[in-house]
């Protein structure tokens, strides 16, 4: 199991892999952002995008999704987390693209109310499979101290 203590500043760590296909982006909009270019190539032709794209709350829960199967993966003591900072979406995922992880550990510190638990921030970047960054964003997460030996 990895604890706050196993955390090194710098660390730097590569996952996941996505695949976005049309079906899903359709559903995950209809659903939660139904906006025209997330629903209608015939809409998506007329904007920006070009042609039918995720919304970036989509990017974001296929981040997430990465995220915690990379977690399960390193077993690590992870106790949720208090929100993102600097979340951006740089640029479209379109269906097709095949998404990945980058991130790199950026702080961390032990709680004050809760010495039980720490606190990090990772620097987290998506990339496509071109190595184009599409989403950014400063993830705070929470894992338990190690316990003490009995």
């Amino acid at each position: 199991m990895q604890y706050f203590e196993d955390l090194e500043i710098g660390r730097r760590a590569k996952f996941g892999s996505y695949h976005v296909t049309r079906e899903e982006v359709i559903a995950f909009a209809e659903k939660y952002d139904p906006q025209p270019f997330h629903l209608s190539d015939e809409a998506a032709a007329k904007t920006h995008f070009g042609r039918l794209s995720a919304s970036g709350w989509h990017t974001c829960a296929m981040t997430m999704a990465m995220l915690v199967e990379n977690l399960k993966a390193n077993a690590q003591a992870g106790l949720g987390s208090p929100g993102i900072d600097e979340l951006r979406w740089l640029k479209p995922v379109y269906p097709g693209d095949t998404l990945r992880c980058e991130t790199e550990l950026i702080e961390k510190r032990v709680s004050a109310k809760r010495p039980e638990m720490g606190i990090f921030k990772s620097r987290l970047t998506v990339f496509n499979q071109d190595d184009v960054a599409v989403a950014s964003m400063v993830s705070n997460g929470l894992i338990q101290t190690r316990p003490a030996a009995t």
